[in-house]
């Protein structure tokens, strides 16, 4: 199965539509009197679409189990057709647009079994997905992109040449994926003066977006989130909050990071683990929702 750890949890929800074409109108009208021989067409379909959707990564090899928080069906009779709708949600990683339609599916089936002995010319049309929300896909459709961003390392071996960065270098590349173009990178020692130097040189610029990496931890020369701290105007607990509960869901050693985020006028600033994987890590859990903060500067309204 493809790996979903990285992802974080969201509200889920996919819709799914399955057709149901029936030979003539009594045999839709046998379906509402509930006078099909084999039982109530419309209450055990729905039943079976519901173990549909359980069983589905059971079926599907390639489909994660995942918990089911809610599902329910909808019929619309149109001419000589039964359409059904399948709603599926879930508070998980990955999204339930299979199960949504291997729900419809499973009472598509169920229909078509119950009618064939009435009605020689069932068949069943056009199963798809409808919508889905949730996840990533759905939420950054209005995140803002051009946004001018640094990413700064703040490492004294890095900086002295005897390491070779990874973690800049994989906050560069997440934010490229995100869609931002515009990135200045630099590295620098830990140092509380040059971590100011580059903050006031990226904030004269322009810069909306700046991520220092490194000197989050609790040795003596770990000095950014200290640096940073009185200049910082608003602290934004509920990124912080959310970058240490994400790594530490995957390492108990997140709880030693003292990561900070917060804004300087317009300006959002970051300061995230030096590991690669702590940074990494960092990215996933906050971004691309971060970019809505830009959105939320300028004064735009959400729909």
């Amino acid at each position: 199965m493809v790996d979903i750890t990285y992802k974080g949890i969201t509200l889920r929800t996919a819709v799914a539509q399955a057709i149901v074409r029936v030979g003539s109108e009594e045999t839709l009208t046998a379906i509402k009197e509930d006078r099909v021989p084999k039982g109530n067409v419309l209450a055990m379909a729905k039943a079976a679409g519901f173990l549909g959707v359980k069983k589905t990564p059971a079926l599907l090899p390639d489909c994660h189990p995942l918990p089911i928080e809610y599902t329910a069906v909808e019929y619309e009779f149109k001419e000589l057709e039964l359409h059904i709708h399948m709603t599926v949600k879930t508070l998980y990683k990955t999204g339930v647009e299979v199960e949504a339609m291997h729900g419809a599916s499973v009472v598509a089936l169920t229909i078509y079994d119950m009618l064939k002995p009435i009605d020689k010319a069932v068949s069943i049309h056009e199963i798809k997905l409808l919508k889905k929300t949730g996840g990533k896909s759905s939420n950054n459709k209005r995140l803002s992109r051009k946004i001018k961003a640094a990413v700064v390392v703040c490492s004294d071996s890095i900086s002295r040449g005897e390491k070779e960065d990874r973690a800049g270098k994989t906050i560069e590349s997440e934010l490229r994926n995100h869609g931002l173009e515009e990135i200045d990178y630099q590295i620098i020692p830990d140092e509380a003066d040059q971590i100011k130097t580059v903050l006031d040189q990226a904030l004269n610029s322009g810069t909306q977006l700046i991520i220092y990496t490194g000197g989050t931890g609790l040795s003596p020369r770990d000095v950014t989130p200290d640096t940073l701290a009185p200049l910082i105007e608003r602290r934004i607990p509920g990124m912080e909050e959310a970058i240490r509960s994400y790594g530490q869901d995957r390492t108990p050693y997140a709880m030693l990071s003292r990561s900070l985020v917060g804004t300087i006028g317009k300006t959002l600033v970051m300061a995230l683990p030096g590991s690669t994987k702590g940074a990494q890590e960092s990215m996933q859990a906050v971004f691309p929702a971060a970019l809505h903060l830009f959105n939320v500067m300028r004064g735009e309204r959400e729909d």
